[in-house]
């Protein structure tokens, strides 16, 4: 089986909720489905990536949309 990769990376400076984000900050979440993984299950794949690579909730930065993030498949 065949599951996707996809790189989520922040588009522009957030610093809310005591939670900063830098542009080009990025991700990469394997997918057990074809969708955007940050419409997927609420993002949680998203969220656990951003906490354990950078040690940021970006949910609680309010920044889990995609008017915050691209998302990119990448295989």
């Amino acid at each position: 089986m065949v599951m996707p990769l996809f790189r989520v990376t922040v588009k522009s400076r957030i610093n809310t909720n005591g939670v900063r984000l830098e542009p080009g900050m990025s991700v990469d979440v394997v997918s057990n489905r074809f969708d955007d993984p940050v419409h997927t299950n609420g993002g949680q794949s998203v969220v656990d990536a951003f906490m354990r690579i950078y040690g940021v909730d970006i949910k609680r930065a309010g920044a889990l949309s995609s008017a915050y993030l691209k998302v990119e498949r990448i295989g």
